[in-house]
């Protein structure tokens, strides 16, 4: 593979911040970013000119394949910040690996492990006063590939840029929430994209997702594509329900994204000798055992909320109520989770990547 690995980075530096303009105790989720970001593109056959320069807007031209064939992926992390001021992103490894699975899968060039680290390590370094510390406050990192190629050809596009983007972040949900169980939309198909992170996955989430808000819902679970009797994952996160002292989540296949909160989740509940049960789980299988008793917790697993448990789910019109255990394994896994994220607890699994 050509990379531009060995190539200088070109750092342009703000003139002055803007982070006195910032009311961090309430900040929209991904809508405020920091001062730089990070930007190489792809172009010969090869990455060149990688650049962190002030956040601002880019120029590009309405034929960009990007806008007419989705040609893009991302991927979701962050830092944080610990009380003597360190700052740790969590199992970056994962996400570079995951980023070039996608784009793999969406036919864009894969990019180097060593310019990734450089490039990411550099712009956090760089915005470190954004990282707040305490529990909950984190620096949220989007990178992300596109498509630049101009042509409406049908084709994949020969030029790509390659982007980081940081946004400090809070809590992304507050509280619990109510899921619908899909019973017609699907998010992915057998031998599609849904084990990439790609930009259509979201977009095509939305209207459903709208569909179930209408009813008082904030996200839906969804199924297989096929007969609907399979949960996959909830909204944007991988899914996990408890039944009795068992925890239930779906195998990863093309359907369902490997998610590094589900990983960390299945790991932490391993060494919590927590039953641990990887395998289809049907629709049936959870209105029965909420109707029997046996369903105690639900929750969703990923970067953005961490763990949002879930308090009622609907399935054809039916709601089923759930009340959090006192040993709820949602609470659990999340604070262990955070208390290593933010460098309070120990790592005996080597999660942390300190940064600064």
């Amino acid at each position: 593979m050509n990379t531009s690995a060995t190539q200088k980075m070109d750092i342009q530096k703000v003139e002055s911040s803007r982070i006195g303009q910032v009311d961090f105790d309430n900040l929209t989720f991904g809508s405020t970013f920091s001062d730089h970001m990070f930007e190489c593109d792809y172009k010969d056959g090869a990455w060149q000119n990688p650049t962190i320069r002030p956040y601002g807007n880019l120029s590009i031209s309405p034929g960009a394949k990007v806008f007419h064939y989705g040609q893009a992926v991302f991927e979701g992390m962050k830092a944080y910040k610990d009380d003597q001021g360190k700052i740790w992103l969590f199992r970056p490894e994962e996400n570079f690996e995951r980023i070039n699975k996608s784009s793999k899968r969406m036919a864009i060039p894969e990019f180097p492990h060593d310019l990734f680290f450089e490039a990411l390590t550099t712009l956090v370094k760089m915005d470190k006063e954004w990282v707040k510390s305490g529990l909950g406050n984190s620096l949220y990192i989007r990178p992300f590939v596109m498509a630049t190629q101009v042509g409406v050809s049908a084709s994949p596009s020969t030029d790509y840029k390659f982007m980081i983007l940081t946004a400090p972040a809070q809590a992304y949900y507050t509280g619990d929430v109510k899921v619908i169980v899909a019973d017609h939309y699907s998010r992915s198909a057998n031998g599609g994209v849904g084990a990439a992170k790609a930009a259509g996955n979201y977009g095509a989430q939305f209207y459903p997702t709208n569909l179930a808000r209408e009813k008082g819902f904030q996200q839906v679970i969804w199924t297989d594509d096929s007969e609907h009797k399979y949960l996959e994952e909830a909204g944007t996160m991988n899914v996990f329900f408890r039944i009795n002292d068992t925890l239930l989540t779906a195998p990863v296949s093309d359907r369902i994204l490997d998610g590094v909160t589900r990983k960390s989740v299945i790991d932490l509940a391993k060494h919590n000798n927590i039953d641990v049960d990887v395998r289809p789980v049907l629709v049936s299988e959870l209105v029965e055992a909420a109707k029997n008793g046996s369903l105690k917790e639900i929750f969703g697993a990923g970067t953005a909320a961490v763990i949002s448990p879930v308090s009622a789910f609907s399935h054809k019109d039916v709601v089923y109520e759930l009340t959090k255990p006192e040993d709820s394994f949602s609470t659990r896994f999340k604070k262990e989770l955070m208390d290593i994220q933010h460098n309070i607890g120990e790592d005996p699994y080597g999660w942390r990547f300190e940064v600064l």
